[in-house]
């Protein structure tokens, strides 16, 4: 730890001497106090280091939640080395975009993935060695094996050095690792801690994945009040609502449907939510009042990104409901035109945000990166507009950043365009996001056929989600005689919305 320097293991360091005895992780595999942590932190770090890794080196994670993520994270950050989080739910070809573009030395994943990552082996000669959370064999080391191993001391690490890649959303048809520091995580979490008044007393359940920015947000921010982890399997609202009952759980993150499927099981009788304090995220408005309307708690209006660690502006939902939150107190935020002027208050422009939440920049896109940051400012390619009393009010994105979000997921058309074109009947195709009552916004396939040429609905999702990730598939699609263009013959998306913008 540098003078001015406090990393995520100086987190973990400093949790283990003032909070030693409590209970920093729950999960179906027992009960780990700071004190423990840190040491398997230590350990898992002496087994990596024996495997060569160290400083800079990255290790990818395909792995759906458990407790093991945290001793590993200590451990990669412990040698400052940089984790590369891979989203589950991407197929095969995806992951294996996401390794070539980091190239990870070494890879661990649950025993779910252990196939997958067999069929990449040939395509990934990087990758040497092999860790998984099941019973381990073959080319696998079982993940126990590292905790068993001979702790080590850290390497000097600062805190704006990277800690980890996470792959964001394809534009243009290719995911982009946006590299996240220390600091970057760390000031994110003092951050929210300080807005949401968290303390050791509190409790998060791990609802969201941990390879996405809100659901790491969640977790460290918890584990650097001090409070409790605790880890389930995969989201059941059953089981989540009795979880929350039973633990006293005080906070969880919610993209849709989680909250509202939460609520209607709440609503026959068998759990009360009544410990739930803080909800973060993103939701309809009738479920954020259906929620507060509970009387227990209270949910968090946020905006942000995989670059801005996620909560950049944040507000509770009784201040400004309906809005994207205010910015935070470590956050500048403005709102500028197309040439980049600022613009007046309640007017609409690109979303700029600078301040130590703003990521380091996009691993091995240098040009990207330097567009990005123009004049000393992170441009989101966001819309929005500051109201009178400065709260942030969403309004969309730029066309050329057009994104749609299915449940908190990130999906770009131009992605899943490149798919469906390969479809032998499509001539031409125009995805847009459209209102969905359960996920909140839905992907919608405006598609022309080839002369002569048949196809249903459901063969041409059916042939998209063969072939990406399945929640990138379509969940409605329309045929029709033509699309609309502009003077230079590209397909016009905002007359394309303004047709066909309904499910």
């Amino acid at each position: 730890m540098g003078l001015r320097s406090f990393t995520v293991y100086d987190m973990y360091k400093r949790n283990a001497s003032i909070f030693k005895n409590r209970i920093a992780l729950q999960s179906e595999r027992g009960k780990v106090t700071y004190g423990e942590l840190m040491e398997q932190s230590l350990r898992v770090a002496g087994w990596l280091k024996s495997k060569g890794v160290g400083k800079g080196d990255r290790v990818a994670v395909l792995a759906k939640n458990d407790s093991y993520f945290f001793p590993l994270l200590g451990g990669l950050a412990a040698l400052g080395a940089i984790m590369v989080p891979i989203n589950f739910r991407l197929s095969a070809e995806e992951v294996g975009y996401n390794l070539t573009n980091t190239e990870p030395c070494l890879m661990v994943v649950d025993p779910d993935f252990e196939r997958m990552v067999m069929d990449l082996r040939a395509s990934c000669p990087f990758l040497r060695e092999f860790v998984t959370y099941g019973s381990g064999g073959g080319i696998y080391h079982p993940f126990e094996a590292l905790l068993k191993s001979e702790p080590i001391s850290p390497f000097p690490i600062d805190g704006d050095d990277p800690l980890v890649i996470m792959h964001t959303a394809a534009v243009q048809g290719r995911p982009r690792g946006a590299v996240i520091s220390h600091h970057n995580l760390i000031a994110c979490t003092i951050q929210n801690i300080a807005l949401m008044s968290l303390t050791p007393e509190d409790s998060y359940l791990n609802i969201l994945p941990l390879f996405h920015i809100a659901g790491m947000f969640g977790a460290l921010v918890m584990m650097h009040v001090g409070g409790r982890n605790v880890m389930i399997p995969k989201f059941d609202p059953k089981l989540a609502g009795k979880m929350i009952d039973q633990e006293r759980i005080t906070m969880i993150g919610d993209f849709p449907p989680i909250l509202l499927q939460l609520l209607d099981e709440q609503a026959k009788g068998e759990f009360t939510l009544s410990s739930l304090r803080h909800v973060f995220g993103v939701d309809l408005r009738e479920t954020v009042k259906r929620f507060e309307d509970l009387g227990y708690g209270q949910f968090w209006l946020a905006y942000g990104q995989t670059e801005t660690m996620g909560l950049t502006s944040v507000c509770a939902n009784r201040e400004r409901p309906g809005c994207a939150g205010k910015p935070g107190p470590l956050v500048e935020l403005k709102i500028v035109d197309e040439f980049d002027r600022e613009v007046e208050r309640g007017k609409v422009g690109e979303i700029l945000v600078r301040g130590p939440l703003v990521f380091l920049g996009y691993w091995k896109e240098e040009e990207l990166t330097r567009q990005t940051f123009r004049e000393e400012w992170h441009h989101t390619g966001d819309l929005g507009r500051l109201d009178e009393d400065g709260y942030l009010w969403f309004a969309g994105r730029k066309a050329e950043k057009e994104l749609i979000k299915p449940g908190g997921e990130n999906v770009y058309p131009v992605e899943v365009e490149k798919v469906i074109l390969e479809h032998p009947s499509v001539k031409e195709v125009s995805v847009i996001g459209v209102p969905d009552p359960k996920f909140g916004e839905g992907v919608k396939a405006v598609v022309v056929l080839k002369p002569g040429m048949q196809l249903t609905a459901q063969e041409l999702i059916d042939f998209v989600g063969s072939r990406i990730a399945r929640y990138k598939k379509p969940g409605y699609v329309e045929f029709v005689e033509s699309l609309p263009k502009r003077e230079d013959g590209s397909i016009d998306r905002a007359r394309v919305k303004e047709l066909y913008g309904k499910p």
